[in-house]
């Protein structure tokens, strides 16, 4: 490639920006140009990751001198739960979630850490750990990702579905307080004249 990953970047964020898309990350691996957008606020579905392809292959055919040399493939995918980290951009952007971490060898202290990202700068980030927060350099860094917390998730549907629950059978309960008040007059009436007829 001729450009760099951040150049790239940099020149694809407004195509993606056009189309309501947040671009996170651009790679080249062998021949495949890896893009990774996201939705914010919404679900990526697949017609709108095409439309995202034909808008970026568009670009590079306009921008020649920004494409990789010889053939290529372009794919554009969305980050999925757990997503790699590797500019100080998606480091801001992912604080206040669970980080797992690997130092390069060397490093002083612990290799794989994992906790909640606190802050982050363009030289570093900062991790809350168990025993205190622990601040790394990007120099340092091998790779790091987020972590989606499963159980938490797990937790919050099964809540979710004990509300929808719970409100069902208020539904129901009250439809069935409702049938009784209409039919109460009718068996009012029905004393009545049964009484009249006595």
């Amino acid at each position: 490639m001729g450009v760099s990953g951040d150049e790239l970047v940099r020149a694809f964020e407004a195509t993606c920006r056009a189309l309501g898309l947040e671009l996170d990350d651009v790679e080249l691996r062998g021949t495949s140009l890896q893009v990774t957008v996201d939705r914010p606020g919404g679900a990526l579905d697949l017609d709108l990751l095409a439309e995202t392809s034909r808008a970026l292959s568009a670009y590079l055919d306009e921008h020649d001198e920004l494409a990789p040399a010889g053939r290529y493939e372009l794919e554009v995918s969305s980050p999925g739960l757990e997503r790699r980290l590797r500019r100080p951009a998606q480091f801001l952007r992912a604080t206040g979630t669970r980080v797992s971490a690997r130092t390069m060898p060397g490093t002083e202290g612990e290799r794989r850490v994992e906790g909640t990202l606190v802050s982050a700068d363009e030289d570093g980030f900062v991790l809350e750990l168990a025993d205190g927060p622990r601040r790394i350099a990007y120099r340092d860094l091998e790779r790091a990702r987020t972590v989606f917390d499963w159980e938490a998730d797990l937790a919050a549907r099964r809540a979710v579905e004990q509300a929808e629950k719970a409100a069902a059978g208020g539904k129901a309960q009250r439809s069935r307080r409702a049938g009784r008040e209409q039919t109460a007059p009718d068996d009012r009436r029905g004393d009545e004249r049964e009484r009249v007829a006595r």
